[in-house]
């Protein structure tokens, strides 16, 4: 305590003070010693911080020397936090999402992981990847730090195993986008996937691979039983067997293994808290019609707890469970809710503006390519700047309470952050401008990182040149803002539902289990859908009687309209406040509502190829399901093929489904008729999560799986009163005949004809694929981006019960965060006319993709005249009016032409 802090440090370093000693030594007040350490630069080099670091974990006495707490840039270390606290909560509902953890291959020794400097997994290859990483985002081994040349990644690592009997799901499109991430950031870079099946089941996905592929990397169908290291050269060499039966070697500079899914720890001790079953696996217990349910009422699960998902089903899942919780709950609706303070609103109209800049490292997202001081140093010289500074992480509380601080301090009336993605965080910093009693709309966002750090990693002095362009760009437009304020609607609370099929019932009964009334709209005149043509399920379950139950629920439902053999032959309107027509039996039904569901399904392909429809013994697999559960078929052999109709130039999307619904078929064929010869003749099989137990239930039990080539489908023909199939078997690489009783297709799920005329009717978009297109593949899987239209079920994309029942309940749950209010804010950055500009010429009213302009005539003084009306409720601000109209009569609030103007005129650094 006597000693400088500079000098006691060095003597507790240097070992002149023993640890022993410091413990019993006499010391300041803790918040005087937090004082004093507050100024001090050590000047620590990164082995210096190592050993302190390690001497800290060794001390065993924290809150003695506080470094850690003087060099913490964040301010995140509290030695006053108290410790670990028993709360009781009374909960209505509980939803279990406590993720997964990765294998750890440690267990596998013959990979060499942790012998090995070069053998990782893949999630460290991903932390490699990512600008934040070790090496900038660079590729490097962390053997040497050397750039590898080729790069191997090893499938199935802790998946697909005697003891892991279930496929990990995301693998095969993790492994795929860090290997074409890879060879973005390493141009010339080989990569190689070793892999057994290639599982790119969902949407996107199986295009994903294909682009993989065009890009040069390398599919090898092999699982290398071992790794051995060059000491010399830490290189990896690894020895693999062709389908041709050939032994290769091959050496590699990094090898990568990709690692599987795992319940989190602690799974058995939160089962048995929350009083759930687990399954085999240990991961959640659920059934197939109900995917967020677990064996306790109340009790609901999301995510990888409950199957191993990639985030498309996790995000769809956990709108799911929160809309179960929500149906539970709907009676204690706003109860609990407590509406946001904020202070009153600071008129700054008038004022010269005087702008606060707040520049972001991001890490090194930013600053390890962007010289920001540089850019906080220029910033400083802008006209109207008051003030500028640098920040770490600027979205952190503790910056945001430090802008809330400065604009009260130095009374600025104006914001820019330059960071990163709008998208992701411009309504919290406007949130943040608004809690210091500005108009949030005095907020300018400068995206200095997708549009500059990332795309300019290799050229850090061009991109910080760019940074300062898009600071001063920001600025020229921030200094022209105006205050704006959200626009009030009232929402009407009944929703729409299209299609009476699994997904569309099931999303009924949530929103009307929430409390609100629903219209549900089938063409056919009976309920359920693809579905009713199930039988029986993989787990063995019939669907039948749940089936069954499940229309007989919609049909008693108090606040379910059913509307079967109709039609929905118009819409209007937006969220909140839609109106549409119905066409059922010549009559017409028009209603209001606020949302739209659209359940619509999808429909199965019909072969034209392997003879079927020529001769009676070629079957899809509903008809083949449909003949056993009546009497079975006769005969010595059954063949299945699979990807019939997709995966090819036409359709080159899996169908997901078709695998398990073979595998499935299989396993009953055995049941029924034991002797039978089975065979599956196959490109991939994609029995995904726990499905691939029956994969190997169907193999054990003699079901003969042969693999055919992409390009050389088999052949069928008739012979001798039975059928012949010639294929290839890749696994020989020799064709060979099979004679056989019966032919199984495993056909395509392909679009309904009808979607381009329903898309063109909603006004929503649909796929390259005929498919209905999602707002975001993976942050928003069940949403439109026309807000208050969502999708579920098959009119997505091919899927099982599973998914397109938790996909359903997710729509409810999304739909319910519209319909539980009385009113919406709607955001105020759209289009207005300017009546005394606007000559009614038109020009602007096709090129609104939204509809939202219309052309109205008007008389003044006996006169008829002609103008434009925008829609408030239907325009996105999307600034295509503004682009088209020759007497500049209409316009976007926020991006108004004298803002843009100024912004291009920053841009090419013209007075402005």
């Amino acid at each position: 305590a006597t000693l400088e802090p500079e000098l006691a440090e060095h003597k507790l370093r240097t070992g002149e003070i023993k640890k022993t000693e410091r413990t019993s030594m006499p010391t300041l007040p803790l918040e005087e010693r937090l004082r004093s350490f507050a100024e001090i630069d050590l000047g620590y080099t990164e082995e210096m911080a190592v050993r302190e670091a390690q001497r800290c974990l060794d001390c065993g006495t924290c809150s003695e020397c506080l470094q850690c707490v003087a060099h913490c840039e964040l301010k995140a270390i509290n030695h006053f936090m108290p410790r670990e606290e028993l709360l009781k909560l009374q909960v209505g509902a509980v939803i279990l999402a406590p993720g997964f953890e990765v294998f750890n291959p440690q267990s596998k020794p013959e990979y060499g992981y942790k012998r090995f400097p070069n053998v990782i997994t893949s999630m460290e290859f991903e932390r490699i990847l990512s600008p934040t990483g070790p090496f900038g985002g660079k590729v490097r081994r962390p053997g040497d730090g050397e750039a590898p040349k080729k790069v191997a990644f090893i499938q199935c690592i802790g998946s697909r195993e005697v003891d892991r009997n279930y496929c990990s799901s995301v693998c095969c499109m993790y492994t795929t986008k860090q290997a074409v991430i890879a060879k973005e950031h390493e141009p010339g870079l080989d990569c190689t996937i070793f892999y057994i099946d290639v599982r790119s089941f969902a949407k996107g996905f199986e295009q994903y691979i294909e682009r993989a592929k065009h890009e040069g990397v390398h599919y090898i169908r092999c699982r290398p039983s071992e790794i051995r290291e060059n000491r010399a050269t830490r290189d990896l060499i690894v020895e693999y067997v062709t389908e041709d039966g050939r032994l290769h070697t091959d050496t590699f500079n990094l090898v990568v293994l990709s690692v599987g899914l795992e319940p989190p720890a602690g799974t058995r001790e939160l089962a048995a808290a929350a009083g759930i079953a687990l399954n085999e696996f240990a991961f959640c217990r659920t059934s197939p019609f109900s995917p967020v349910e677990t064996t306790r009422p109340g009790v609901f699960v999301c995510g990888p707890f409950a199957e191993p998902m990639d985030i498309p089903e996790t995000v769809a899942q956990a709108s799911a469970a929160a809309g179960q919780a929500m149906a539970l709950l709907a009676d204690s609706r706003h109860t609990l809710v407590r509406k946001k303070e904020y202070p009153p609103e600071r008129d700054v109209r008038g004022e010269e503006p005087r702008v606060g800049i707040f520049i972001c490292h991001c890490g090194t997202n930013i600053g390890g390519v962007v010289d920001v001081p540089s850019v906080v140093e220029y910033a400083q010289t802008l006209p109207n700047v008051a003030y500028a500074e640098r920040n770490l992480y600027t979205c952190s509380d503790d910056t945001q309470k430090r802008i809330r601080e400065k604009i009260d301090e130095l009374k600025l009336n104006r914001v820019v952050v330059a960071s990163c993605t709008p998208r992701t965080h411009e309504l919290l910093f406007r949130d943040t401008v608004r809690e210091a009693g500005l108009n949030p709309y005095y907020f300018e966002m400068a995206n200095i990182r997708d549009q500059c750090s990332w795309v300019h990693m290799h050229e850090p002095e061009k991109a910080t040149e760019k940074a300062k362009d898009l600071v001063r760009m920001a600025v020229a437009k921030a200094r022209l803002t105006e205050p704006l304020h959200p626009r009030p609607l009232e929402v009407n609370n009944d929703a729409l539902v299209i299609g009476g099929g699994v997904a569309g019932m099931t999303s009924a009964l949530e929103l009307a289990e929430q409390g609100f009334t629903v219209h549900l709209v089938e063409r056919q005149a009976e309920l359920g859908g693809g579905a009713r043509r199930l039988r029986y399920l993989l787990n063995g379950d019939n669907p039948i009687d749940t089936l069954r139950t499940l229309v007989e629920r919609v049909q008693v439902h108090p606040r379910i309209r059913l509307h079967t053999e109709s039609q929905v032959t118009e819409v209007s309107g937006s969220m909140g406040n839609f109106h549409a027509k119905i066409a059922s039996n010549g009559n017409a039904t028009e209603l209001d509502h606020g949302i739209i569901v659209l359940a619509t399904g999808a429909q199965a392909y019909q072969p034209k190829e392997f003879l079927y429809g020529q001769d009676d013994h070629v079957l899809v697999n509903q008809e083949l399901e449909e003949r056993l559960v009546r009497a079975g078929v006769p005969g010595q052999a059954v063949t299945f093929i699979q990807c019939v109709g997709s995966r090819c130039e036409e359709r080159p999307w899996c169908s997901r489904t078709c695998c398990t619904e073979t595998i499935k078929n299989a396993l009953k064929l055995k049941q029924r008729q034991p002797d039978t010869k089975i065979y599956v003749l196959y490109r991939d099989i994609r029995a995904y999560g726990f499905r691939e137990a029956y994969y190997r239930k169907a193999r054990e039990q003699g079901v003969i799986f042969v693999r055919y080539a992409d390009d050389k489908p088999p052949e069928v023909a008739r012979h001798n009163g039975r059928l012949r199939i010639r294929v290839e078997d890749q696994m020989v690489r020799h064709p060979i005949e099979l004679d056989t009783d019966w032919v199984v297709l495993a056909a395509a799920t392909v679009p309904n004809e009808g979607n381009q005329e329903l898309g063109q009717l909603l006004k929503v978009p649909l796929s390259e694929e005929q498919f209905f297109l999602e707002a975001h593949r993976k942050l928003r899987p069940i949403d439109f981006a026309s807000d208050g239209i969502f999708l579920c079920g098959t009119a997505h994309s091919p899927m099982g019960i599973e998914e397109a029942m938790a996909q359903a309940a997710g729509t409810a749950s999304r739909a319910a965060t519209i319909l539980s209010k009385k009113v919406i804010d709607l955001e105020p950055t759209i289009s207005h006319v300017v009546d005394e500009r606007c000559d009614g010429c038109a020009y602007c009213v096709d090129p609104c993709p939204f509809k939202a302009i219309t052309l109205i005539e008007y008389t003044v003084n006996g006169e008829t005249k002609k103008r434009v009306e925008v829609n408030e409720a239907l325009c996105k601000g999307c600034g295509n009016c503004m682009a088209t109209c020759p007497k500049n009569a209409i316009f976007v609030w926020h991006f108004r032409p004298e803002q843009l103007s100024a912004m291009v005129r920053a841009a090419l650094n013209l007075p402005t």
